[in-house]
């Protein structure tokens, strides 16, 4: 069955099996395996209404051989073979307990969010003493603080009809300090800067959503193979602030760009001089206050352009504590890392990639065409067993068996691997008006998602990116992988979600949507926003300040013995540091130390550069992307620096950091 778009909407077409898939599917059931459903599909509940089925019946099908390049990206077909094989495969799987979604009291779900934001001071029995919560409000911006406010509004008349007996904060005292701001500067410093800073980002052909849903209409992915304008993405503003202010002009945009069958548009980070932040180039303590952040950022950007965000909360059931398949990721971790510390993927996620990648990946249909679903079972059963001992037989196992073991592993997990608290936040990216901001909120949910997680996410990825890259012999364009992947990771069994059948062909084509976003945009997925981090820096400055004033005594007397210290043993080559000058440490290597001008030039780059040009015997075989350049202290508590840092930039904004040369590892 296929989708296709037209001006008056969709034409739903009926669908015949070409005789090349007909062939690669006869061959592979020949090779031992069962027939699989790679060449025919059957909808049951997915079906349409008597009319819409007769109407498409009357249109003449096509063939996937003769039509491949121009129609398989728009297709919905890999999506209902998708679903149809993994119905096959479960009835031969034992039954899961399935996870209990616990639907939250009145102020239940704002409380727990308040939580997770890092916010529970504001309410409770801590909330008498609100100091540390104060300091991170401060640092918000208007549309942050205005999603705070309205959950701190809602649980405080939650805990007032409850008639709780601790100390209810008043919500006008707790952002005071907000609103006498606002009310010396109507638009607010936030404002002005997005204001300044969006003058350098202005709007080239970014466009509606490919998903629109009403009566009459339903739009579907469209291909990316034609050329299309780039974008620069700013991180330095609030996305939900950039988009508070061009509100009006994108919903106008919106409905100019409804239903163009114009290509994804291209999205780049424009350079940072002060260097761009990765996930994982953080110290826990600091990538703590960004996932609290993202949250709150999360929220306000979906109330701003109208969205519902509903987080969900799983309650904990038993689940395995050993195994490979159904076993939780963080379990599978402690297993694997017991072997081999600091193991971040699950061995037998990285083995299947490898299986499949060691069978070619021009192979026709990978991914699509799935193994025999007994045979996956038989296979399922082995790898438990023999696995981690080393006995399995991996020349046993096919291509096209690896990759539905893969998908397996995938679907088996007890809670989604885009997490049950933020699943239907992903979905939910369909509706956003604008690709930009669909870019926007999944940046911050990848940021979101418990480290294990998020881990394992970007190795599919990119594994799935090296499928498409083999688009031209293996026929899997980045929308054919999309259709196949999105019902592995959405549709979560687990959970025992279920819906109509309007709202599952939305759900199809929305969350084909996004798995093309992710797929399409990863390398931008894992960038923390520049506006957050420097929302952390200055939390950590107003901290600093805060804890300054009682240990003004302690402090000056530790300055003082650290003075007559440093006194005592200065060395030469430890003299004051005159100004424009750095010095870097470099515990690990033999050059421990170096005094380094700042130029307008200079890059971490070249910092590195300098130490490894000196270094010799073990210490000389040290290459490029072995060591990094970390920004320590000051007003953050530990960040890595990409090459392309500029030194006298990055100073300006941390003079009081210190500049160490180290592994990740170390």
């Amino acid at each position: 069955m296929s989708w296709l778009s037209s001006s008056q909407g969709v034409v739903l077409t009926a669908y015949h099996a070409s005789s090349k898939d007909q062939a690669v599917g006869d061959s592979h059931a020949k090779q031992g395996g069962e027939p699989t459903s790679s060449s025919s599909c059957r909808y049951g509940q997915y079906t349409m209404n008597q009319e819409s089925t007769t109407k498409a019946t009357e249109k003449p099908p096509f063939d996937r051989s003769s039509s491949q390049d121009s129609l398989d990206e728009m297709s919905m077909e890999d999506y209902w073979t998708e679903l149809e094989n993994i119905k096959k495969s479960s009835e031969n799987r034992q039954a899961q307990e399935v996870v209990v979604v616990k639907v939250p009291d009145e102020g239940e779900l704002e409380e727990e969010w308040l939580k997770e934001a890092g916010l529970s001071n504001l309410f409770g029995e801590s909330a008498e003493d609100p100091q540390e919560s104060m300091v991170f409000l401060s640092t918000l911006t208007r549309t942050q603080a205005a999603a705070v406010q309205r959950r701190v509004e809602t649980v405080s008349q939650t805990l007032r009809k409850k008639n709780k007996q601790y100390h209810i904060p008043d919500v006008r005292d707790i952002f005071a300090q907000q609103t006498e701001s606002k009310e010396k500067a109507p638009d607010g410093p936030e404002l002005q800067a997005v204001r300044t800073i969006e003058n350098k980002y202005q709007e080239k052909d970014d466009q509606a959503s490919c998903l629109t849903v009403s009566d009459k209409e339903l739009i579907l992915p469209v291909p990316e193979d034609t050329p299309a304008s780039v974008t620069d993405i700013n991180l330095e503003v609030s996305f939900a602030e950039q988009a508070f202010s061009q509100k009006d002009s994108a919903k106008d945009k919106a409905q100019k760009t409804k239903g163009n069958d114009a290509s994804l548009p291209s999205f780049r980070l424009p350079k940072d001089k002060t260097g761009t932040t990765k996930v994982g180039d953080l110290a826990p303590q600091d990538m703590k206050k960004v996932c609290n952040l993202a949250l709150i950022e999360l929220t306000a950007l979906y109330e701003v352009l109208g969205v519902e965000m509903k987080q969900q909360k799983a309650v904990k059931i038993k689940t395995r504590d050993s195994g490979l398949f159904g076993v939780p990721l963080t379990v599978l971790l402690e297993q694997d890392q017991r072997r081999v510390p600091g193991t971040r993927i699950p061995f037998i996620f990285q083995k299947l990639i490898s299986r499949i990648e060691e069978g070619g990946l021009e192979t026709e249909g990978l991914l699509r065409i799935p193994g025999a679903a007994t045979r996956i079972k038989n296979l399922c059963q082995e790898l438990e067993a023999k696995f981690y001992e080393g006995t399995f037989n991996w020349e046993s196992v096919k291509q096209h068996d690896a990759a539905s073991l893969l998908k397996l592993f995938i679907r088996e997990l007890p809670q989604p691997l885009l997490s049950v608290e933020y699943l239907k936040a992903f979905q939910a990216v369909q509706n956003l008006p604008m690709k930009k901001q669909q870019l926007q909120a999944l940046n911050l949910l990848v940021i979101l998602l418990p480290d294990a997680n998020r881990d394992t996410l970007k190795a599919l990825l990119e594994f799935l990116q090296r499928v498409i890259d083999n688009k031209e012999k293996n026929k899997m364009t980045v929308m054919n992988v999309a259709m196949v992947m999105a019902p592995n990771l959405f549709m979560c069994h687990a959970l025992g979600l279920k819906s109509g059948e309007q709202r599952e062909f939305v759900m199809a084509a929305g969350t084909a949507n996004i798995m093309h976003l992710l797929i399409k945009y990863q390398k931008l997925l894992w960038t923390i926003p520049k506006f957050i981090v420097n929302q952390v820096r200055k939390q950590n400055t107003e901290s600093h300040k805060k804890d300054k004033k009682p240990m003004k005594k302690l402090l000056k007397k530790m300055a003082y013995d650290r003075e007559k210290y440093e006194k005592q043993d200065k060395s030469t080559n430890d003299a004051d540091v005159p100004q424009g000058v750095i010095r870097v440490q470099a515990p690990h290597l033999s050059k421990v130390s170096m005094a380094i001008q700042l130029t307008e030039e200079l890059k971490a780059s070249d910092v590195l550069a300098r130490f490894l040009s000196q270094e010799s015997g073990v210490a000389q075989t040290l290459k490029k992307g072995e060591v990094f350049l970390y920004e320590i202290g000051g007003n953050i508590g530990e960040r890595c620096l990409d090459e392309d840092t500029y030194m006298q930039d990055l100073y300006q904004l941390n003079p009081n950091a210190e500049w160490v040369i180290k592994s990740k590892l170390s």
